[in-house]
């Protein structure tokens, strides 16, 4: 403003001359009641409006028009009154006598007031307010960057240069709700480092906030969603905020918070009761399709059953008045809820249907997903649908909307690519990155498949493609020089064609790169190794390294998924006591407040691994810890909360098996008879082979005992029993037929079976291994394999484990080898 004064003296004694006289007219504006009397005093008083008044008469209709019901009907009517234009061209006028905070709120209300980005007001003020920007004060600054959001230039140059001027005065800066602001709208065009810097800030400041800023909150968890940045320490700073004020949290509050919390996978168990509480309550409140839908997708997924059902009662009693939008986010959450009410899943679906010109090619893919997953049935839909990917697939050139119409064609029932789109896919290979190349992938294997299994016509420029998607894949990798870069492309990377084709170079790469992991990202790299069941001790040790020398910097919540690859694997890297050892103890002080379901895959991982840390598990057999475990499985998805039992199952019988010191009692067999009475029992081809030399070998089928259930419920394939002389027992009548589960025989599962044997004799374990009891890679026996041979070894069986590479191998290729290999195993002699 000095810089004003001194340039334009006149118009600084106009403005100030002004300013004065303003006050009586302001008081008039602000005793108006409607929008008609602040429309009376500008057609008055239009001739001596200053700026000041200007803007008065703009914040006053804004604030009627947020007290109103029907929000965009009355802004369009003030929007349209003569008066109004009389203020806008006022505005156009006057611009050059505003002040910085005039101006920037001009700006802001006229687009509060849902003038078009085009119009030349809006224009002005953006140019005037670039000229000015340097000067802007933090929270200008921070408005400015919000009007700008508004028009989505989050991309200009513009919002560029607030960007560089945040950046240089970082240091300065200590409005934490301001800041918050400018580092969700600039956090497009950031570096990495700076990224860290504005994280660092905003611990450093986050004090400073009242705890009531649920604003300020959910923008920093923005921000972290919008740099992908899994900030844990921010997140529960920011989730103490939410579950302090949770009771003042409104519909929309709750919602966004939800979608923010899981695009950044971040889970908060009392955030999800207090919500699930929250939204219940509100269920009758609303009786329009805007507000139920967001309750709708909200509730929905964690809802229990009688909850559920009334929001599928409501919402078919609105969904003929339901938009294109809010029924393609109907049909997504009936996804999540896996829903099989087909009278609403018909009823979504025509309105779907009747919408379908007008989806974008992603809502396209989330339609047909929707619709497959739920098993629905709609020839002319569907028939419908792949006309339209079809169709934008013809004219997309951006190489990520191709894969989407590509993927999205290929779940459909009779998948097809005629020579035109596969042309298509050829011609931006090169643009691809690795999460386009393998979604191509996966979709061409599809069609592959199909062609072989219905058409049997497979052309070979399926086949010719997937070795194109080879050759960028591997090229892409070889030119990797950026871990984090690598691990954006890498971390949802799944499916037969990567790990079959891609999974040793990208491995490859990951050793060039080693050196990069550190506490940020290693975490993100024990996942990868976990989900690709690839066992590298070369990065396994890496891993460790980085645990031991930079605990302190790794959060608490990071250290499951950094255990899990050495569970998964059976793998213990050099210094395995002090490195399990110190995340044990990392863990410690927090066991109180991390979700039970982190807690008890915590502790299987653990104990996979041959570890019990005491305080752990008493952690979680306790009654409290059960009873919120089992008002957090009521939240889950059924798929979700059955892994997780079984997980606490699995547990609890590891820890009576391997420390009954600790007096844990087993509390499962209810639910196991449960579990094994839904199996089926069916055994594969290796295992009837199996099955029938074993009975030749020993001397006949009561010799052989298929499908045996232990104590604690272990399953085996097959049991036998040698006397002292190493000669069969026989079991007698009772045989259990092969593929069929037994009755429950015995009165106590903590009996061990080896006890009730005679004098001298032996049980042994027959289990035939699959490739899944191995890691992908090398032939090492997986973490649940190995434990299932130690705990059958406590309960008295000699264990024997036969690896299908052994049994399908060419040394066994004829029965007689197979018998020999099967009488050394059993009795320690070949040929009989």
């Amino acid at each position: 403003m000095l810089r004003l004064r001194a340039v334009c003296p006149f118009s600084w004694r106009a403005f100030q001359f002004r300013s004065c006289s303003c006050k009586p007219l302001i008081t008039e504006m602000i005793k108006c009641t409607d929008e008609g009397q602040i429309f009376d005093l500008i057609q008055k008083s239009k001739a001596v409006l200053s700026e000041k008044q200007v803007e008065c008469a703009f914040n006053i209709l804004w604030q009627f028009q947020k007290q109103k019901t029907s929000f965009l009907k009355n802004v369009e009517c003030v929007r349209d009154h003569p008066q109004f234009i009389t203020l806008h061209n006022l505005a156009t006028s006057q611009m050059e006598f505003m002040n910085d905070d005039t101006l920037v709120n001009v700006l802001y209300l006229t687009q509060q007031c849902a003038t078009e980005t085009h119009d030349l007001l809006v224009e002005a003020l953006v140019t005037e307010a670039w000229r000015r920007l340097e000067r802007f004060d933090i929270n200008m600054l921070s408005k400015f960057s919000f009007c700008l959001a508004n028009q989505h230039l989050y991309f200009s140059p513009l919002m560029g240069k607030i960007a560089d001027i945040v950046h240089r005065k970082l240091e300065t800066i200590e409005d934490l709700r301001s800041l918050s602001v400018l580092m969700v709208n600039i956090s497009s065009l950031i570096s990495q480092r700076f990224q860290d810097q504005l994280v660092n800030k905003t611990e450093h400041l986050f004090d400073t906030i009242d705890s009531s800023q649920v604003n300020v909150a959910r923008r920093i968890v923005k921000f972290l969603r919008n740099i992908k940045y899994s900030y844990y320490p921010l997140l529960e700073r920011c989730n103490t905020v939410f579950l302090s004020n949770m009771n003042h949290l409104d519909l929309d509050s709750i919602s966004k918070i939800l979608s923010l919390y899981h695009s950044l996978q971040f889970h908060s168990f009392e955030f999800i009761k207090m919500a699930k509480k929250r939204l219940t309550e509100m269920i009758s409140l609303f009786n329009h399709p805007h507000s139920f839908v967001k309750l709708f997708v909200a509730l929905g997924p964690m809802a229990g059953p009688e909850e559920k059902e009334q929001l599928k009662s409501t919402i078919l009693l609105m969904s003929e008045e339901l938009t294109s939008q809010q029924a393609l986010a109907v049909m997504g959450a009936m996804e999540e809820m896996e829903s099989r009410n087909s009278h609403l899943n018909k009823k979504i679906a025509s309105i779907l249907h009747k919408h379908l010109d007008n989806y974008k090619p992603i809502e396209l893919l989330k339609i047909t997903r929707a619709l497959v997953f739920l098993h629905f049935q709609n020839k002319e839909l569907f028939v419908k649908l792949r006309e339209l990917l079809h169709s934008y697939l013809k004219i997309s050139v951006i190489p990520s909307e191709i894969s989407i119409l590509v993927y999205a064609l290929s779940i459909l029932p009779s998948p097809y690519l005629d020579e035109v789109e596969i042309s298509r896919i050829e011609a931006v290979l090169p643009q691809c990155d690795l999460t386009d190349l393998n979604s191509f992938a996966t979709s061409v294997l599809r069609w592959i498949h199909y062609d072989r299994t219905y058409l049997d016509n497979t052309t070979g420029k399926q086949l010719k493609l997937l070795q194109k998607l080879d050759h960028y894949c591997l090229q892409r990798l070889q030119k990797c020089t950026n871990l984090n870069l690598l691990w954006e492309e890498l971390k949802s990377l799944k499916g037969d064609w990567f790990a079959e084709s891609l999974l040793e170079e990208t491995v490859a790469t990951l050793h060039r790169l080693m050196d990069e992991i550190n506490y940020k990202n290693v975490a993100e790299i024990a996942s990868f190794l976990s989900r690709t069941n690839y066992l590298s001790t070369l990065l396994l040790d890496r891993i460790a390294s980085v645990v031991l020398q930079q605990t302190e910097k790794i959060h608490p919540f990071a250290i499951l998924p950094i255990i899990l690859p050495f569970s998964i694997l059976n793998y213990d890297p050099p210094q395995s006591d002090e490195f399990f050892g110190i995340c044990v103890q990392h863990l410690n002080s927090y066991l109180s407040v991390l979700d039970p379901l982190m807690l008890v895959f915590l502790g299987f991982s653990l104990a996979t691994l041959e570890y019990f840390p005491e305080d752990l598990l008493q952690a979680i057999f306790n009654i409290k810890f059960l009873a919120k475990m089992d008002s957090q499985l009521e939240l889950l998805c059924s798929s979700l909360s059955m892994r997780v039992q079984l997980r606490l199952m699995e547990l609890n019988r590891a820890v009576c098996l391997e420390c009954p010191e600790y007096q844990i009692p087993w509390f499962h067999d209810r639910f196991c008879q449960q579990q094994y009475n839904k199996d089926t029992g069916s055994v594969n081809g290796a295992q009837q082979q199996i099955y029938k030399m074993l009975a030749e070998v020993l001397g006949g089928v009561n010799y052989v005992k298929a499908s045996v259930l232990t104590p604690y419920y272990h399953k085996i394939d097959f049991e036998c029993i040698l006397d002292k002389r190493k000669k069969p027992l026989p079991y007698g009548s009772n045989n259990i037929a092969l593929g069929k589960l037994p009755e429950m025989h015995w009165e106590s599962n903590t009996q061990i079976t080896g006890s009730t044997l005679p004098p001298g004799a032996e049980r042994i374990a027959l289990e035939f291994l699959d490739s899944r009891a191995f890691c992908r890679n090398i032939p090492h026996l997986k973490g649940k394999s190995a434990m299932k041979k130690r705990h059958l070894e406590i309960l008295g069986y000699r264990v024997i484990q036969i690896p299908h590479f052994e049994w399908n191998s060419m040394a066994l290729s004829t029965k007689e080898a197979r018998m020999d290999y099967l009488r050394e195993c059993i009795f320690g002699e070949g040929k009989s």
